[in-house]
């Protein structure tokens, strides 16, 4: 089976404008992600870009990249351009987000492999959670999955609930698993999730895995034991690099 890897990366963000183009040590925020995608097994690597200063910072370091429309809701949709406009008759897309400098190549050849199976339509990853207060982060979403490895719901809330016990000690009580945001999907699902239209529970916690599960598609979850990559939402964040990773 052909896996494409497409790393989405637009200019526009809120907090950080240009943010693929930033610079970490001598390079590039979109180019040290593109480098740790290809050390993956995937068997082709692409930037899919709405900017033309994206584009050529990417062919400029002798990069695969392909321009797409600006009106995306998500990395998602603008992958399933991106893999018409490529071609090549892939099998799997596996969607990296273009602000991973740092993602262990490890996490992608996991979620590769489960997307290689014949029963797998849609994949993605977790970590179970070792700091306390990460379960009642809103920005750290969780994952319940069943005893097969497919995801029951993620949310922004704490999941599970633990009945009877206050907040603070749930933690103590259960494991908890935080959602790492790589996804694969097979060539023909990938088409199919982004003609759906938005969940009622996607636009309620904004995420957009709920719209595919609200509409009957099965997502399995492996569970990762590869360390956390480092954030990098601000461009304060960029300073809690640590200086040997910006060699």
């Amino acid at each position: 089976m052909s896996v494409i890897g497409i790393i989405p990366a637009r200019y526009g963000s809120t907090r950080f404008p240009g943010k693929p183009l930033a610079m970490i040590g001598t390079k590039t925020m979109i180019h040290r992600t593109y480098e740790q995608v290809l050390k993956s097994s995937l068997d082709a690597v692409v930037v899919a870009t709405d900017d033309q200063r994206i584009y050529d910072e990417v062919l400029g370091f002798g990069g695969k990249a392909v321009m797409t429309r600006s009106d995306h809701r998500s990395g998602t949709d603008r992958c399933r351009e991106a893999l018409d406009l490529v071609g090549g008759n892939f099998d799997a897309v596996v969607n990296i987000q273009g602000d991973e400098p740092f993602i262990d190549p490890r996490q992608i050849d996991q979620v590769a492999e489960l997307i290689r199976r014949d029963d797998t339509c849609l994949a993605t990853l977790a970590k179970r959670i070792t700091d306390p207060g990460r379960i009642h982060n809103p920005n750290a979403v969780k994952v319940v999955f069943d005893q097969e490895g497919n995801a029951l719901y993620f949310s922004r809330h704490p999941l599970p609930f633990v009945r009877g016990v206050e907040p603070e000690q749930w933690f103590e009580k259960t494991e908890y698993y935080q959602h790492i945001g790589i996804y694969a999907y097979k060539a023909a699902t990938l088409h199919a999730i982004a003609a759906m239209p938005p969940g009622r529970l996607e636009q309620a916690e904004s995420l957009e895995q709920l719209r595919w599960l609200e509409n009957g598609l099965r997502i399995r979850v492996a569970v990762t034991e590869a360390h956390d990559s480092i954030a990098i939402d601000t461009p304060e964040d960029l300073l809690n690099i640590p200086k040997e990773l910006c060699q």
